[in-house]
């Protein structure tokens, strides 16, 4: 992603042109791990996360692609190409067969949170028009047989279901002689649910192309190669893990090393086990890894990156992963609706201030900034929408032509509904979403700014600013924070540094303190439910 191949912005508007030498990558994800098995054959390329002791599964990139095959003509004895099925499982290696299976079979995958509701799940069944799905029997407790048996009148569409626990079985089922079918990069691989933090999700059509090019650029930019030992914390239910983490993996040659969930422990145990190299996460996730007790008397030697994203990423968390752990971090910006990523830092970035930044356009990416009444293009470091547009944009919501085209203008622009700035060599910055700015007394005031500034309290371990709405002001920020172990904070003394550091109107006229945040299960934090308990509470108060 070299800098003179980036188009920076000119006539001091806010546009930016991403690296165009670097072509996008015409082939299905089918096509990626043929070519895979092809180049690094016995490498072993995905290792079951389990804990240290006993023996663990693993497969070289010839078995994955052979298994792979087994899953495609499993599927393709109980579904025609084209048919959309849906995953309701933790993280296993048996979803990246499935993914890759899918694939090959030209079956579209709906990805299903496996911590959905009975009712949650029905919906997606239903709105998706899914005709099977793979299951995997208990999460977290949660007998999910049992649940979607309560549900299966509800989906008259759903003919059969695969239970993981019948695996062998099904792989059995597949070992015939039946050719797979043609795919094309621009068939649809997956239908992506966005995170659902208002309203009911929507499911974005990803293609092939767009995953396998957006997976490819991601690990490109970051240096990605077959030297590297990728520690996968990610739900593959989400386009950062079974996308990012499993397509950057198998597109440089790495070693996908996958736990079945997120534990701060374990995840050290794995980079201590396999010299993990690298490591995509939300920032939740590293606060808790390096406040893990012992984390500094671990052997992380080999650790030489962690890219964080899919939420607003502290400058403070970046200086500690460096000074405290030697770690290296770079930092992305994304959505579901563009396989995920937009921009990136770089390891190592030139830029002096890119700390406070989410990077420039990946390859193939065009990103401006607009007026969001006028749509026009704003100048240089005016906040307004970010909009995107590359091949990784997602054809459009399924079943859903009124969500799409608000979403995707008629010039193929993404609008992304989060506020960002850019400066002159064409960096983003990200003030958060438009719905989530808070108006106080006519001033704008972005959550973002106020956030950044408690990080960097000693004793805060992470907060989140909401707006809450006041008779007088129209709206005043409420600050909810998590104090880190052994610090007792207060409102005043919170306050008190707020001011010293920005402006008073910004500074948080209410706090709250919190053990843990609402989050999606891909680490954003639910804002809307802060704000909501916020408010009930102040009403139940009231006399």
């Amino acid at each position: 992603m070299a800098t003179k191949a980036i188009t920076c912005p000119q006539a001091d508007l806010s546009y930016c042109q991403g690296d165009t030498r670097d072509p996008f990558a015409e082939q299905s994800i089918g096509d990626a791990l043929r070519l895979a098995a092809d180049n690094w054959g016995n490498r072993i390329a995905l290792v079951e996360g389990t804990e240290i002791t006993g023996p663990r599964r693993q497969w070289s990139f010839e078995q994955l692609s052979e298994e792979a095959g087994l899953v495609a003509r499993a599927l393709l004895e109980r579904f025609s190409p084209g048919e959309h099925v849906a995953v309701w499982s933790a993280n296993c290696p048996e979803w990246v067969l499935l993914e890759f299976g899918a694939a090959l079979a030209g079956i579209t995958l709906v990805t299903a949170n496996p911590a959905y509701l009975p009712n949650e799940l029905a919906y997606v069944l239903r709105q998706s028009n899914a005709t099977g799905i793979v299951i995997c029997p208990e999460y977290r407790g949660r007998n999910l047989t049992a649940m979607l048996n309560e549900i299966k009148v509800d989906v008259p569409d759903l003919r059969e279901v695969i239970s993981l626990a019948d695996w062998p079985a099904f792989l059995d089922s597949g070992r015939n002689t039946r050719s797979l079918p043609s795919v094309s990069p621009d068939d649809i691989a997956q239908i992506q649910y966005t995170s659902g933090t208002t309203g009911f999700p929507k499911g974005a059509l990803l293609t092939h192309r767009g995953l396998v090019s957006n997976s490819r650029f991601y690990a490109s930019v970051i240096g990605a190669n077959a030297k590297d030992v990728w520690i996968n914390p990610m739900p593959l239910f989400h386009t950062s893990g079974c996308g990012l983490v499993t397509l950057g993996a198998l597109q440089t040659g790495g070693m996908h090393v996958l736990p079945a969930g997120f534990d701060p422990k374990l995840m050290l145990d794995l980079f201590e086990a396999h010299r993990g190299t690298l490591m995509l996460s939300v920032p939740t996730m590293l606060i808790k890894m390096l406040d893990q007790p012992g984390a500094k008397d671990r052997d992380l030697s080999a650790w030489r990156l962690t890219t964080l994203g899919g939420a607003p990423v502290p400058p403070e968390l970046v200086r500690r992963a460096f000074t405290e752990f030697g770690i290296d971090v770079a930092i992305g910006f994304g959505q579901t609706e563009s396989s995920p990523y937009i921009t990136h830092t770089l390891p190592h970035d030139p830029n002096p201030q890119w700390i406070d930044t989410v990077g420039r356009p990946l390859p193939q990416t065009e990103v401006k900034i607009v007026d969001p009444d006028t749509g026009e293009t704003v100048p240089i470091g005016v906040i307004g929408e970010v909009c995107a547009k590359s091949i990784c944009v997602m054809k459009g919501y399924f079943g859903d032509l009124k969500a799409t085209t608000q979403a995707i203008d008629a010039q193929g622009w993404l609008h992304t509904g989060d506020l960002g700035s850019m400066d002159a060599q064409g960096y983003l910055r990200i003030q958060g979403r438009i719905k989530d700015m808070i108006i106080r007394g006519g001033e704008n005031i972005y959550p973002r700014e106020i956030e950044d500034a408690l990080h960097t309290h000693p004793g805060v371990t992470h907060a989140s600013v909401v707006g809450v709405p006041d008779p007088e002001w129209g709206e005043v920020v409420v600050a909810f924070v998590q104090p880190r172990p052994g610090h007792n904070l207060s409102g005043d003394e919170l306050g008190e540094f707020c001011r010293a550091r920005l402006a008073s109107y910004k500074t948080p006229r209410l706090w709250r303190f919190v053990d843990h945040f609402p989050q999606t299960a891909s680490g954003k934090i639910q804002k809307f439910a802060l704000r909501d308990e916020f408010i009930a509470s102040t009403r139940h108060r009231q006399p």
